[in-house]
C-alpha cells in the first residue's frame, strides 16, 4: 500500500474519531450549530483560521500565484485575512450580542420572515460552492499523493467529508480545527525549510520582478483592483461560515480577539503557500495543473514521513473548511427554513435534521465539484455569488435604523440580478463592484420611499 494514503487514511480515522468522542456532547441544535455559545480562545482562534485557511489558500492561492504572479493572491491570503481583520475590528461584537443562531436570524430580527428566506436562498449556493472547492482540493491532494485519476479521487474525498461531518457539529468541528490548525502550520513550516534549504535566494532571485506587483502593473486599471480586493473582503467578512465562528464564542470580547489572532496568523502562515507559487515557475515550470504544485513540491523536497505530514496538513486545512460549510448549509435550511414551519420539532429532531442536510449539501457539492474549472474558480464564484446584497443589508441594518423590509428585499434582489447579469450575461468589466453599488442604491432609494409613506399618515392627522 502507498505509505502517504496509508498515512492519510490514520489521519482521517483520528480526526472521525475525534469528532464522534466530542459529538457526545450534543443535546440541542445550539449545541450542535453554535458549540453552545461556550467557545474558549484556543477553540475560537484556531476554529476561525482553519475554517477559512483551508484548500483556496494550500492550493488554489499557490496555483494561482504560479499563474498570474504575486496578484493572484489578491483574494487568497491577502484579502481574506483582510476581511477576518475587519470583522473583528467592526462586526464581531454587534453580531455576538444579537445572540444569533444562524447569520439568516439577523434578517428576521431587523427585517422580517421574508427577508430571512431570501437571505438563506443567496447564502446556501455560496456555502455549497465553498464545499465543492474543498472537495476538489481533497481530490487533488489524493491524486497528487496516489497517482489515481482524478474523478475518482474527488469521489473518495466527497465520500470522506461527508463522513467527516455529519458527525460532530460545530463543537466538533472547533476540536478539530485545533488539531487541524496545528498540524497544518507544522506541514507548511517543514515544507517552507525543506524547499529553501534546497534552493534558497538563487530560486527567488530569478523570479521575475514583474510577478511581484501585488496591485497589477501599471497598465491595470483601479477599478480592476478594486473588484479584485472587494471581492474577498465585503463578499466573505459577513460569510456565514465566518459569522458562526465568531457567534460561538463565549463572550463578544473573545470574539473580536479571536478574530484578531485568527487574521494575523492567516497572514502570516499563508505566505508560505504565496512564496511557493512564486518559485513554483523556476522549480516546476509548465504544470498542467498548478492547483497540484504545493503537493508536488512536498513530493519532490521532503521524504515520505514528512511528506506524509504535510499530506495530513492538507487534509487539515480541507476538512476544516469544508466541515463549516456543509455545516452552514444545512443549518440555514434546517433552522431557517424546515423548523419555522414545523414548532413542535424536538431538539433531538432538530439536530437529525440538520445532520440530514449534511449529506444532502455533500453530494450537491461532489456534483458542483466535479464539473468545476478549479479551486480558485469555485472560491471567487463563492465570494461573489449573491454577496453584494447581503453585505449592503447587514452593514445598514446593523449599524443604522435606515430602511425597512423592502428596502432590504430591494437590495438583496438588485445585488444578485446586477452580478449575474454582469458576470454572465454582458460580460461587465467589474461586476461585483458594480453590483454593490446597484444594491446599495436600491437599500437607499427603497428606504426613502418607505420613509415617505411612513411619514404621510402622520402628516394627515397633523392637518
Amino acid at each position: 500500500m502507498n505509505p502517504v494514503l496509508f498515512g492519510i487514511g490514520l489521519y482521517v480515522l483520528a480526526q472521525l474519531g475525534i469528532g464522534a468522542y466530542v459529538a457526545r456532547r450534543i443535546r440541542t441544535e445550539a449545541d450542535y450549530l453554535v458549540a453552545g455559545r461556550s467557545l474558549g480562545y484556543g477553540l475560537s482562534i484556531f476554529t476561525i483560521f482553519a475554517t477559512w485557511f483551508g484548500a483556496e489558500t494550500c492550493i488554489g492561492a499557490a496555483g494561482s500565484i504560479y499563474v498570474d504572479g504575486l496578484a493572484g493572491g489578491t483574494a487568497d491570503p491577502f484579502g481574506y485575512g483582510l476581511c477576518i481583520l475587519l470583522m473583528g475590528a467592526v462586526f464581531a461584537v454587534p453580531l455576538w450580542r444579537r445572540k444569533l443562531t444562524t447569520l439568516a436570524d439577523f434578517f428576521r430580527q431587523r427585517y422580517t420572515a421574508g427577508v430571512e428566506r431570501l437571505a438563506v436562498v443567496l447564502m446556501v449556493p455560496t456555502s455549497l460552492l465553498w464545499a465543492a472547492a474543498q472537495v476538489r482540493a481533497f481530490g487533488q491532494v489524493l491524486a497528487a499523493a496516489s497517482g489515481l485519476e482524478i474523478t475518482f479521487t474527488i469521489t473518495l474525498a466527497a465520500l470522506v467529508v461527508v463522513a467527516y461531518t455529519v458527525f460532530g457539529g460545530l463543537l466538533a468541528d472547533a476540536w478539530t480545527d485545533l488539531v487541524q490548525g496545528i498540524a497544518l502550520m507544522t506541514g507548511l513550516v517543514v515544507l517552507f525549510v525543506m524547499v529553501w534549504r534546497d534552493t534558497g535566494f538563487e530560486a527567488l532571485a530569478a523570479v521575475d520582478p514583474a510577478r511581484l506587483r501585488l496591485f497589477g502593473g501599471p497598465e491595470t486599471p483601479w477599478l480592476a483592483v478594486v473588484e479584485g480586493w472587494a471581492i474577498p473582503v465585503c463578499g466573505s467578512v459577513l460569510a456565514a461560515e465566518l459569522v458562526a465562528r465568531v457567534i460561538a464564542a463565549r463572550s463578544p470580547r473573545v470574539a473580536r480577539r479571536s478574530a484578531f489572532v485568527a487574521g494575523g496568523l492567516y497572514l502570516a502562515v499563508g505566505l508560505i503557500p504565496v512564496t511557493m507559487g512564486l518559485l513554483g515557475t523556476t522549480l516546476l515550470p509548465g504544470l498542467e495543473h498548478p492547483d497540484q504544485l504545493l503537493p508536488l513540491l512536498a513530493g519532490r523536497y521532503l521524504p515520505v514521513a514528512l511528506y506524509t505530514l504535510f499530506a495530513g496538513a492538507l487534509v487539515s486545512a480541507i476538512l476544516s473548511t469544508v466541515d463549516s460549510a456543509l455545516l452552514v448549509a444545512s443549518s440555514l435550511v434546517s433552522h431557517n427554513l424546515i423548523v419555522p414551519l414545523r414548532p413542535a420539532f424536538s431538539e433531538r429532531g432538530k439536530v437529525l435534521l440538520a445532520r440530514g442536510g449534511v449529506v444532502v449539501f455533500g453530494l450537491v457539492a461532489y456534483v458542483m465539484a466535479l464539473y468545476a474549472d478549479g479551486v480558485y474558480a469555485l472560491v471567487e464564484e463563492a465570494s461573489a455569488f449573491g454577496s453584494a446584497g447581503l453585505f449592503v443589508v447587514i452593514v445598514t441594518g446593523l449599524f443604522t435604523r435606515i430602511g425597512g423590509a423592502w428596502s432590504a428585499l430591494a437590495a438583496l434582489v438588485t445585488g444578485v440580478a446586477v452580478w449575474i447579469g454582469g458576470a454572465y450575461v454582458v460580460d461587465a468589466p467589474y461586476p461585483y463592484v458594480t453590483s454593490l453599488a446597484a444594491a446599495l442604491l436600491a437599500y437607499l432609494s427603497t428606504a426613502a420611499v418607505e420613509h415617505r409613506l411612513r411619514s404621510v399618515p402622520a402628516m394627515s392627522r397633523r392637518v
